[in-house]
């Protein structure tokens, strides 16, 4: 089992949901979270005060899944979720030992 945690751009979320929804992934957990990578934030402009935004927002997708099922999905999320532009994100994609489904008490494979 792995786990694939991606970071992207908020408005490509439909986007990437669609083209998982597409491959049969079942579930996924999306949290709003706020950083940077080497693009170290930008300046704006607003009312004519000059001011730095140093933590853009992002959003974190992670899936569990089966490691059979990971490159699919991280070609699936990589062409979602490109725009070719600064800041389009990473994927990463870690070890899964456990897990269980609280209601039904499956483990690993069955779980998911």
């Amino acid at each position: 089992m792995k786990l694939v945690i991606a970071i992207i751009k908020p408005f490509k979320l439909e986007d990437v949901r669609d083209a998982l929804g597409a491959i049969g992934v079942r579930g996924m957990t999306v949290t709003e979270v706020k950083g940077y990578g080497r693009q170290r934030g930008h300046t704006e402009i607003y009312r004519g005060a000059e001011y730095a935004v140093n933590f853009l927002p992002k959003v974190r997708i992670e899936i569990a899944a089966d490691a059979a099922e990971t490159d699919r999905i991280v070609e699936a999320i990589s062409t979602a979720a490109k725009t070719g532009q600064i800041g389009d994100g990473k994927i990463f994609v870690l070890g899964l030992d456990h897990a269980l489904r609280i209601r039904t008490g499956e483990t690993d494979a069955d779980a998911l």
